[in-house]
């Protein structure tokens, strides 16, 4: 077993090393690189929001946040796991991050030396993250190669039959003339036979039929499909790229079902917290879809529901929506099965609403 180790440098604080991942193929199938990379956006994401709650007085607020928080992150990242990018499988070390965290406890009151601990951590997330997306740019890369290589081999001579001598029109041409030959000879069997001429000539009109039918297939198949075609052509629409809502970049080809989907998978596994928060994704990819709010990156949930005031139905459901958001994602409050059952069908509810 060959292991190597990658260090990440980042770039607005040279010489510090970012994070060591040690590279080996193991037997044990590990981890999606995406749901590794939600996890350590998730973490970003939220000590971005611990460290702002140092602006607050209220120590007592602040250091019971702090501490669930904490606890919280060094659950969903731990010390050792596996993570699967592409065909390989990738030994991700957290160490780092429990050291820095297990030190950030070890601060006692001083609110700026706590507030930069987190800023050093929510940068080495922030370089790992761009790592992540470099390394899956890499994976697919190496897929497009395979494919081009394939490709070159099937285009060797062994894999494709040499044409036929002549081309279609006159192998097609041919035959017809044979068989008109064979069709008079049938109908006058005591004539002499055809001269090489009169072959000729009945190879010319068997080549005048088989144009004009040609050039009347061509018509009849312009008239069906070419409008049809040319309006389908002007109905197509643009190609989506990739968007980012409340910081979780969505593929171009990831719809609101698909989001909805991976909501349901996780409240059966028993995250209900983050269920919750994948379906409120993806209602307001199923909204912006229908052009009732616009996505973009610097929104945040209050944008989106203020966007939603003229709207008066509308909006009082989806503020109940966004209060348990924010109730159970951003204040950590425990998910029960009535709070998910609940969350579920005023989202149903927004949907029929809309159509």
């Amino acid at each position: 077993m060959i292991a190597i180790r990658k260090s990440i440098n980042c770039s607005c604080r040279p010489g510090l090393a970012l994070l060591g991942l040690l590279i080996c193929v193991w037997s044990a199938r590990g981890a999606s690189v995406i749901d590794y990379r939600l996890r350590v956006s998730h973490a970003a994401d939220t000590i971005e929001r611990l460290q702002a709650t140092y602006t607050d007085e209220d120590s007592l607020s602040r250091e019971n946040f702090a501490g669930d928080t904490v606890a919280r992150l060094l659950d969903q990242l731990p010390v050792q796991e596996t993570v699967t990018i592409g065909q390989q499988n990738v030994a991700v070390d957290n160490t780092w991050l429990h050291d820095a965290l297990i030190e950030f406890r070890k601060i006692n009151g001083d609110r700026a030396t706590s507030a930069q601990a987190l800023a050093r951590i929510v940068e080495r997330l922030r370089a790992l993250l761009e790592r992540l997306d470099e390394m899956k740019e890499a994976a697919n890369v190496t897929r497009d190669e395979d494919k081009a290589r394939l490709a070159e081999i099937l285009r060797r001579p062994e894999y494709n039959k040499q044409p036929a001598e002549g081309n279609a029109m006159e192998r097609l041409v041919d035959k017809i003339a044979r068989w008109l030959l064979s069709l008079l000879r049938s109908l006058f069997p005591k004539s002499r036979p055809f001269s090489p001429g009169s072959l000729r000539a009945l190879s010319g009109i068997a080549q005048i039929v088989v144009i004009g039918a040609a050039l009347a297939l061509t018509a009849y198949l312009i008239w069906k499909f070419v409008p049809g075609f040319i309006s389908s052509r002007r109905k197509k629409k643009p190609k989506r790229e990739a968007r980012i809502v409340l910081g979780e970049r969505l593929e171009p080809d990831q719809t609101s079902a698909d989001l909805l989907e991976q909501a349901e998978l996780l409240a059966r596994s028993g995250d209900l917290r983050a269920a919750i928060r994948k379906a409120y994704i993806a209602l307001l990819c199923e909204l912006g879809d229908r052009k009732v709010i616009s996505l973009a990156q610097h929104k945040t949930n209050r944008d989106y529901l203020s966007a939603l005031r003229g709207r008066t139905r509308l909006h009082s459901t989806m503020r109940g929506l966004t209060n348990s958001f924010e109730q159970h994602w951003y204040g950590f409050v425990p998910a029960g099965e009535n709070d998910w059952s609940d969350f579920r069908n005023g989202y149903r509810q927004v949907v029929m609403s809309e159509k």
